[in-house]
C-alpha cells in the first residue's frame, strides 16, 4: 500500500525540487553570461585544480561530478575544444584517460570563482540565517548518504 505524502510533504517536496531547479538555473546563467561556463564546466574545472598535477582519472572524475562516463566525455570533448581541458592516455592503463586542467581552464577558473561565490552567497548562503543554513546543511548531508549508499557505482568503490 502506497503511503502517500501528506499535504504539508508534498508542499515541502514540491518547495525543495522547485528552489534546487531555481538555483541551478540562476547560478548557470550567471556563470554562462559571465564567463560562458555551465555550473557543470565550473565543478570539474574545481576538481581538477584541486588534484596533483590539476588531472583526474576521468572514470573517477565521473563519480565525483555525479554523471554518467558517457556524458563526462561529451562535456570534456566540449570544454577540450574551448581549450579549458585535455585529455591525457594514463601510462599505467592505456586504456584510462586523464583529464587535464590547462592553463586556460586555470585562468578562466580563477575569473570566474569570484562572481561565482558571490552568486552562491547572494541565491542560496546569505539568504538563511546562520542557524538555518545549519539545518539545512545537517539535513543535506543526511540525505546525500542516504543516497549515496544507494548508488551502486558507490558500492563498487
Amino acid at each position: 500500500m502506497t503511503r502517500w505524502l501528506s499535504p504539508e510533504q508534498q508542499r515541502i517536496w514540491r518547495d525543495w525540487l522547485t528552489a534546487s531547479q531555481l538555483l541551478e538555473h540562476t547560478l548557470t546563467s550567471e556563470l554562462q553570461q559571465s564567463h560562458g561556463l555551465t555550473t557543470s564546466d565550473y565543478e570539474i574545472l574545481v576538481r581538477l585544480s584541486e588534484n596533483p598535477k590539476r588531472r583526474i582519472r576521468m572514470s573517477e572524475l565521473a563519480e565525483q561530478v555525479l554523471i554518467s562516463r558517457s556524458r563526462l566525455s561529451h562535456q570534456i570533448d566540449r570544454m577540450e575544444t574551448a581549450g579549458l581541458v585535455t585529455r591525457e592516455v594514463c601510462d599505467d592503463d592505456r586504456r584510462g584517460q586523464f583529464a587535464v586542467l590547462t592553463d586556460t581552464g586555470w585562468k578562466t577558473l580563477v575569473s570566474a570563482a569570484h562572481s561565482h561565490v558571490t552568486s552562491v552567497r547572494n541565491h542560496f548562503v546569505d539568504i538563511l540565517t546562520d542557524n538555518e543554513f545549519a539545518a539545512l546543511g545537517k539535513a543535506v548531508k543526511k540525505l546525500a548518504a542516504h543516497a549515496d549508499a544507494g548508488n551502486v557505482t558507490s558500492k563498487a568503490k
